[in-house]
């Protein structure tokens, strides 16, 4: 997994102060990914993260309360580092289409070398349902937010409201599913360019 040396900004007064100590929990995280991503919660274990993060099990407990503490912190991470990869995508001057076409892209790649995204994101529906929505909820309000400029800018037809930014959502989902989990046979541009085929025809504003 590729290591982002950022700590997440929700551990309170756990929250790492050091380099070394942001490194720690990157570290930690990382290794939660990979546990909870092919054990699942319940066969997951503590002494399993630790181990596969060459840490001591007390560093843990300096970070984390519990397992489920961890696992709540790592759906979040997901989520931030999902956010994060799409925006480093959008640079640059860009059609609002093509904007779309763009974050899509960024997130098949990065479910393909996060596989364990889809197993976490959708344990967490019954760990810890509120992740779960947050996790849907914000990444819909980007949409939304996106559709909303295009719309400004004239790209997108009137009336988009948040119905369209979750079924695109939806729609972006299952195809991370499809072709990043199931199948990597298709390049993940010229998958984002027939979802972006699909929108030109549904949300583009016709002349």
């Amino acid at each position: 997994m590729t290591s982002i040396q950022a700590a997440p900004a929700h551990l309170g007064s756990k929250e790492p102060r050091t380099e070394r100590g942001r490194r720690t929990l990157r570290k930690l995280l990382d290794a939660a990914a990979t546990e909870f991503g092919e054990k699942g919660f319940h066969e997951a274990s503590i002494t399993g993260i630790t181990s596969r993060a060459g840490t001591a099990l007390g560093t843990f407990y300096t970070y984390f309360d519990s397992k489920d503490e961890i696992f709540r912190a790592l759906v979040k991470d997901l989520s931030d580092r999902v956010r994060t990869t799409a925006g480093q995508a959008l640079v640059g001057e860009m059609t609002p289409l093509e904007t779309e076409r763009r974050a899509l892209s960024a997130f098949l790649r990065f479910a393909r070398e996060h596989k364990e995204i889809y197993r976490i994101i959708d344990e967490s529906e019954f760990v810890d349902p509120a992740s779960y929505r947050a996790h849907y909820a914000s990444t819909a309000r980007r949409i939304l937010d996106r559709l909303h400029k295009g719309a400004q800018a004239g790209a997108f037809r009137d009336g988009l409201e948040e119905p369209h930014a979750w079924a695109i959502m939806g729609m972006n989902v299952f195809l991370g599913l499809r072709y990043s989990i199931w199948s990597e046979q298709e390049s993940a541009e010229d998958i984002a360019e027939a979802a972006s085929s699909i929108l030109q025809r549904g949300i583009a504003r016709q002349p």
